[in-house]
C-alpha cells in the first residue's frame, strides 16, 4: 500500500497557478481539481522527441539523477520540454508542488505543471488533458494508487499514453511507481503486508487493476515500492503467484519490480534498457504455476527467479536475461532464509532456465542451510567434496508429479560417501550406501502426489575426507 499523507516539501519558487474551479466554474463535478503552473507560461512546441524514457522511483519524491536522464534523452540533449505531476491529493504542509519545485531546476526544463485530481471525473477534465498532450513527461506523485485507478477509461489515459507514443515518457514515486505496471496492485481494500499476502494470497486487500498503462517492452510486470524497508518480497511474491494463477499476464509468467525507497530509482530508456540508480532495486520472476494458490490457504510456490540490482547495473527488459539470478521459494506462507540477497546462478543451460550445475556452498549442512538446486537443468550436475568425515552436503531438489528423479553420484576413491533422499521434513525415502572408498552411489525416486513438492539430497561422508570433488548427475523423466 502505498497511502502516504504527505509528500516532501521543497524549496519555494516563483509560481504562475490558476484553479480549474475558477477556468472551468460551469463544470462543478470539475471543481476539486487544481492547476498550478511554474516556469514559462508557454509550452514547447517541437516536431520530434527522442523517447519514450521511463522513471520508477521506490518513493514519492523526484530522484534528479534518473530524471535529469529521463529529460535529456526525450529531448535529445537540445532544447527543453514540459512536464505535467499529476496527484491525487495535495500536501498537507510545506510546498503545494514539491515535485515541480525540484523539476524546474533541472537543465532542459520549460515548465512544470502540478495538476491535483481528486475525484475520478477529474480525468476528464480539458484544460489537465490539454496539458498533459502539450507536455514531454507525466510524473505520477506518490499518494494512494486507488485514486490513480479510478482514472481508466477517462481521456486522461489516453492522454498519458499519447505523450509516450510521441517519444516523451512517464514515471512517478511509490504510488506513482505502481500505476506505471501494466498489472496494478492497487490497494483499493486497503494495504496488505507480505505476512497477510503470504498467508492468504487471495487476502481481501490483495486487488489488481489491468489494462491502464502497458508501457514498451514492460509487460507483465507488476510494481512494488519501499521495498526493503518495508519488506515487501514476500507480498511481491503472493501478487506474481496470483497473477500466474489467474491469468493476469500474458504467457504464464509475471514479473515483480520492486524499488527501494530513499533514492532508489530504475530509468528505462526506449530500447528496453533498465538503469539502476541510488538505492537497490528487484527484478523477481514466477515463471510456473504455484504449488499452492487458493483462498484462505498459505502460498506454496517453488523457485523464484531473483535479480537484484545494485545503483549502476542494467537489465534488459526486451530481451530478459535467463540467467544471473538466484532462488528462494515459498513454502507454506514461508519464504526461504534472506530473501534480499543470494548467489547468482552464472552456468545457466537451456531447460526452464535453469543452471547446469550446482557447486556446494558452505554452510550446508542442513536443510535449512540447503543448496537450491530447484531449478537445475536436467541433466545437471551437483559438486561438492567431503572436507572432514563429518560433513554432510544438502541439496534442495524440486519433483513434479509423476515425475522420476535419478541420482547417480561418482565419488573419488579419497572417500566413502553415501547418498539419502529426504521429504521436506527430512525423512529418509530412499538411499544409496555402498561400501569402499571412491565407489559411486546412485538412487531414483518418483512423486506419486499431485503438485510439485521439494525434496533434499544428503551426501555424507562414511569414511575418508579431501578436497577431491564428488559429482552428482541428476536426470529427470
Amino acid at each position: 500500500m502505498t497511502h502516504h499523507p504527505f509528500r516532501a516539501p521543497a524549496a519555494a519558487v516563483v509560481l504562475l497557478a490558476t484553479t480549474a474551479s475558477v477556468l472551468m466554474a460551469h463544470q462543478p463535478a470539475q471543481a476539486a481539481a487544481e492547476r498550478t503552473r511554474l516556469g514559462s507560461a508557454s509550452d514547447v512546441s517541437r516536431s520530434a522527441w527522442n523517447g519514450p524514457a521511463f522513471t520508477m522511483n521506490g518513493a514519492g519524491g523526484i530522484v534528479t539523477a534518473s530524471m535529469t536522464r529521463a529529460i535529456d534523452e526525450i529531448r535529445g540533449g537540445t532544447g527543453s520540454l514540459d512536464v505535467v505531476v499529476l496527484a491525487g491529493s495535495a500536501p498537507t504542509s510545506g510546498s503545494r508542488t514539491p515535485e515541480c519545485d525540484t523539476i524546474t531546476g533541472l537543465t532542459g526544463v520549460n515548465s512544470c505543471t502540478t495538476w491535483t485530481l481528486t475525484t475520478a471525473s477529474d480525468g476528464n477534465n480539458s484544460q489537465m488533458n490539454t496539458d498533459v498532450r502539450n507536455a514531454e513527461f507525466v510524473y505520477f506523485a506518490g499518494g494512494d494508487q486507488c485514486r490513480y485507478t479510478a482514472w481508466k477509461g477517462t481521456a486522461l489515459e489516453a492522454s498519458v499514453e499519447a505523450v509516450a507514443a510521441k517519444g516523451g515518457g512517464s514515471g512517478g514515486g511509490s504510488a506513482g511507481h505502481h500505476i506505471n505496471s501494466p498489472i496494478v496492485y492497487d490497494a483499493c481494500n486497503g494495504s496488505v503486508t507480505s505476512a497477510e499476502a503470504l498467508a492468504n494470497p487471495y487476502d481481501r486487500y490483495v486487488s489488481f487493476t489491468t489494462g491502464m498503462f502497458t508501457w514498451a517492452n514492460y509487460g507483465a510486470v507488476i510494481n512494488d515500492s519501499h521495498f526493503v524497508t518495508r519488506d515487501r518480497m514476500g507480498r511481491t511474491m503472493s501478487f506474481l503467484a496470483r497473477a500466474v494463477k489467474d491469468g493476469l499476464a500474458p504467457g504464464g509468467s509475471a514479473w515483480g519490480v520492486g524499488v527501494e525507497e530513499g533514492g532508489g530509482s530504475l530509468f528505462l530508456d526506449r530500447n528496453g534498457m533498465a538503469t539502476q540508480y541510488g538505492r537497490d532495486a528487484y527484478v523477481v520472476l514466477a515463471d510456473h504455476q504455484p504449488e499452492q494458490a487458493v483462498d484462505r490457504k498459505q502460498l506454496t510456490y517453488s523457485s523464484f527467479k531473483i535479480w537484484r540490482l545494485t545503483p549502476g547495473s542494467t537489465f534488459d527488459f526486451k530481451n530478459r536475461p535467463t540467467c544471473g539470478y538466484y532462488l528462494r521459494s515459498v513454502t507454506n506462507g514461508v519464504t526461504d532464509a534472506n530473501p534480499y540477497n543470494g548467489t547468482p546462478l552464472t552456468d545457466c543451460g537451456s531447460q526452464g532456465g535453469g543452471g547446469s550445475t550446482v557447486a556446494e556452498s558452505e554452510p550446508n549442512d542442513t536443510r535449512d542451510t540447503a543448496d537450491d538446486a530447484t531449478a537445475l537443468a536436467s541433466p545437471g550436475t551437483l559438486t561438492g567434496s567431503m572436507k572432514s568425515t563429518s560433513d554432510r552436503d544438502y541439496f534442495k531438489v524440486s519433483v513434479a508429479a509423476g515425475q522420476t528423479v535419478s541420482m547417480n553420484c561418482a565419488v573419488p576413491t579419497a572417500y566413502d560417501a553415501d547418498a539419502y533422499w529426504l521429504d521436506a521434513n527430512g525423512s529418509t525415502l530412499t538411499r544409496s550406501v555402498n561400501d569402499g572408498a571412491g565407489t559411486d552411489e546412485s538412487l531414483s525416486f518418483t512423486r506419486t502426489a499431485t503438485g510439485t513438492g521439494a525434496y533434499y539430497l544428503d551426501v555424507e561422508a562414511y569414511s575418508g575426507s579431501g578436497t577431491a570433488t564428488y559429482a552428482c548427475t541428476l536426470t529427470r523423466s
